[in-house]
């Protein structure tokens, strides 16, 4: 990774709401177990998107989202997925972005990548790296144990990610 790529990597998700803690969760784990760098910076988003869009006008190259997933795939599956295409605000009828627009805390994180997106503050590479829930649907705390066992699994997925993306410029330590 070349000096001028700055990375973000934000968990977001609901601690109340069970494996849709995953990101927050991820996010604490990465933090503890991989070196300081230059290069990339971790936020916990949580369900308050606008923090996000906020952070994002510091500048990135690449915004990782780290969320929990239904995919209909088997629980603690993890997966990096490139963001394809996001609405565009400008695009709305007036009604729609008047409603778009009054919801300041962007709790979907499709919504505040929209609205970054609007803002132009968007990085070009935007993934979200994600993890197959088995228990979303419920308010409690807690996650299950197939997403929990994920956790160290997504972070060396993430880390060999990092290493081998051909986006990245890599430079010897």
């Amino acid at each position: 990774m070349n000096s001028s790529e700055k990375i973000l990597i934000a968990g977001v998700g609901n601690e109340l709401r069970e494996d849709d803690a995953f990101g927050i969760e991820f996010v604490r784990a990465w933090v503890k177990s991989m070196p300081k760098s230059d290069q990339i910076n971790t936020m916990e988003v949580g369900i308050a998107g606008i923090h996000l869009v906020q952070e994002l006008y510091t500048g990135y190259s690449m915004l990782i989202l780290v969320d929990a997933v239904d995919y209909k795939r088997k629980p603690g599956t993890i997966s990096i997925e490139e963001v394809e295409k996001l609405s565009d605000i400008e695009q709305m009828p007036l009604d729609q972005k008047r409603e778009f627009l009054a919801d300041m805390h962007y709790t979907n994180p499709t919504r505040a990548m929209m609205l970054a997106k609007a803002l132009n503050v968007l990085p070009e590479k935007v993934y979200i790296l994600g993890c197959q829930s088995a228990k979303h649907d419920g308010f409690d705390i807690g996650m299950s144990e197939e997403v929990t066992s994920a956790i160290p699994i997504a972070i060396m997925e993430l880390n060999k990610w990092l290493a081998f993306n051909p986006n990245i410029e890599k430079t010897a330590s």
